[in-house]
């Protein structure tokens, strides 16, 4: 049989065409891809031309096109639409895809042409785009071994292909254990509380999965589906299940308990920080951040974290003196919160739900991208897809011009993992011809009754607005090289136009023209957007608390250097104890469960980067008001011109100046959360 994903794809916009890939198909096309990819970097390792600029950062920008497009195919689906049969796979491929970048970063001839034109860049008369590419390339390849001996080159080596095999275990024990949990209920006193278009969502849920007992209500571990039974379910012993449910997700005993494969993963974090000449690995990952140091990103949370703490604190006292609970718990907060909102503001989720439809929203988002950037969005149904609850969307500029093709996935699924994330089928470039992007959204909703439109509540909006904001940096990129292009810029520095980009949801005109309610087609009343606006800052103790101590876990784990004895439950709790965490918050992503830090190593030791980002999007966005348009066409050309179209072509502080005309302050994000 022919392997559709070693031909040419004739499929409208080079989409992959799924209804011919199997599982099967994958190990033969990652081989051939490999096989010719490593062919690729030995004709430019063993060039017997001196090194240029050509020769060589040109030749490895242009290599691995097969592997690259077999790759992108792959590991989306595993993360989108995973099976059985892709996760054995994935446990195969893990170590052998880690051998061969390893095999390419510690190439010595490779990295002698790299370094020699290091050495001369200022000499060959390129521009500052291309110069940038040689100094990315060249730290790429010492930040993983290119300068190291022989014997510590073996080591770093053997270490990178463990680490690639346990992110892969990692993440499928979380995703076992999400998919494994269902809390099915179907007697009414159970369901106490919950609204109608929860009730809706959870028996859609019991349909998809199979359910057949009368009047089944399914809820999982998806945000989507636990979040809304958290806040109304009156039944605080069913709330107790859920939220241990949640929290245990990699904890519990037996075959997909994460304890040991995360103690190992930071041994071998350790080990390869050490190897290249850091103290420990979180000194490793933050030397190429904006931040710098984890002493200066724990600045930066520190001095969020004192007035959310107090706020928190207040928070709490409020709920306690609602509700009459002198013992109130992790699992009350969700639901107290609510009424107490209620009780404050005169507002409630489900009042403000049916306003919020799924496709009026995303109506709202490419609004917001035709008057910031000029791009038209038209939807295609000619498309291949993986799923059928999939959309695609054709972009095009001002004058009609081809942009990309955007993917939208929304819907949470047993063969999803959780979450919201951008990613790419297809990356932008510019080298002999132009390549378009295609660009993916995934999030995790519960999807509405059939017949009736998804409803979101205002976090999974936010969501929606900040994930098209990911997908926006990368569809936008006009940059030559890959690997400067889109998204492919400093870890603290990615979020930024994501979280800008949920600002405008915000705005009263936004919901006046697109929050229109569900059943009768009206819009959003001024009172109740009034009423959103001023509960803005409402719960944001609570929800920077469970964010920080997070990402202060995070720092305070990988500077550990001790970790034989290590005890990943004590940890937390010494380590919430030493910030003096208000009781009753949990952190938002436990360690067992906590994908950004073990699923690979981009996030790990940088979960602040939201918080740094959200300093950049908060004074970023200050400059529409301050211009008195929320599409003022200045700040409007300076976004796109230096951010979203920008990737990686300078210094990110330098492409924030340029957009903004100074370095960015902390006092709007503080402003923002009403901790000020």
């Amino acid at each position: 049989m022919t392997n559709p994903l070693l031909q040419t794809w004739q499929t409208p916009f080079g989409m992959p065409p799924f209804e011919s890939i199997q599982a099967s198909h994958f190990e033969e096309a990652f081989d051939k891809a490999l096989l010719q990819h490593q062919a690729e970097i030995a004709a430019i390792s063993n060039n017997s031309e001196p090194p240029t600029f050509e020769n060589t950062l040109i030749a490895l920008e242009a290599s691995g096109d097969l592997l690259n497009q077999t790759s992108n195919v792959f590991f989306n689906l595993s993360a989108s639409h995973s099976s059985p049969d892709i996760q054995s796979l994935e446990r195969n491929l893990a170590p052998k895809l880690a051998a061969h970048s390893a095999a390419l970063y510690l190439n010595a001839a490779l990295f002698q042409r790299i370094d020699a034109l290091n050495q001369t860049k200022h000499q060959l008369q390129l521009d500052a785009e291309s110069i940038r590419l040689i100094e990315r390339y060249h730290l790429d390849f010492v930040r993983a071994g290119a300068k190291l001996q022989a014997k510590d080159r073996e080591s770093f080596a053997q270490n990178s292909e463990k680490l690639a095999s346990l992110f892969t275990q990692f993440s499928q024990n979380v995703l076992a254990d999400e998919s494994s949990f269902c809390l099915t209920l179907t007697k009414d006193e159970e369901l106490q509380g919950l609204p109608s278009f929860v009730r809706q969502s959870a028996q859609k849920l019991a349909k998809d999965r199979g359910l057949t007992e009368p009047n089944a209500h399914a809820f999982t571990l998806s945000r989507s589906s636990i979040t809304p039974f958290m806040t109304f379910s009156e039944r605080r012993d069913l709330r107790k299940t859920m939220w241990n449910a949640w929290c245990q997700r990699g904890e519990h005993a037996g075959a997909h308990n994460n304890e040991p494969i995360m103690k190992e993963i930071l041994k071998l974090r350790l080990a390869q920080a050490r190897l290249l000449g850091y103290k420990d690995f979180s000194e490793y990952a933050l030397a190429d951040t904006m931040a710098g140091s984890a002493q200066q990103a724990r600045d930066l949370l520190m001095r969020v974290w004192q007035p959310a703490r107090l706020k928190a604190l207040q928070e709490r006292e409020d709920l306690k003196k609602l509700s009459g609970l002198n013992d109130l718990e992790a699992w009350d907060w969700h639901f107290w919160t609510e009424r107490v909102r209620k009780e404050k503001f005169d507002l409630n989720e489900a009042e403000i739900k049916p306003y919020l439809q799924l496709h009026k929203l995303m109506q709202a988002m490419f609004h917001v991208a035709n008057r910031l950037f000029g791009v038209n969005f038209k939807e295609v149904n000619n498309i291949a897809k993986y799923h059928d609850t999939v959309t695609g969307w054709e972009v095009t500029d001002a004058n009609g011009q081809h942009v990309g093709l955007f993917l939208s996935d929304n819907f949470a699924r047993n063969t999803k993992r959780s979450g919201a994330w951008m990613s790419t089928y297809r990356d932008p470039m510019h080298l002999s011809t132009s390549v378009r992007p295609i660009v993916v959204n995934n999030n995790n909703f519960s999807q509405g009754p059939e017949g009736q439109p998804t409803l979101l509540s205002l976090d999974d909006a936010r969501t929606l607005f900040h994930e098209f904001g990911h997908g926006l940096h990368g569809l936008l990129s006009q940059v030559r090289f890959p690997r400067l292009s889109g998204t492919s810029v400093l870890r603290d520095f990615v979020e930024f136009p994501s979280q800008v980009y949920e600002n405008w949801l915000m705005q009263p005109q936004i919901l006046k023209e697109f929050a229109l309610h569900a059943e009768t087609g009206h819009a959003m009343p001024d009172d109740l957007i009034q009423k959103i606006l001023d509960a803005q800052t409402f719960n944001q103790g609570f929800s920077t608390v469970e964010y920080v101590s997070s990402a202060l876990v995070d720092l305070a784990l990988h500077e550990t250097t001790d970790l034989d004895a290590l005890n990943f439950k004590d940890f937390e709790a010494r380590t919430l104890k030493a910030i003096d965490m208000p009781p009753a918050i949990g952190m938002r992503h436990r360690l067992p469960h906590f994908s950004h830090l073990f699923s690979s190593n981009s996030y790990a030791s940088a979960y602040y980067v939201y918080m740094w980002a959200e300093v950049l999007d908060a004074d970023g966005f200050d400059a529409f008001l301050e211009a008195g348009d929320l599409f003022a066409p200045e700040p409007a050309h300076k976004l796109y011109e230096h951010i979203y179209s920008a990737g990686n072509k300078q210094d990110p502080m330098q492409a924030y100046i340029a957009f903004r005309g100074r370095a960015p302050t902390v006092t709007p994000l503080l402003t923002k959360r009403g901790l000020a």
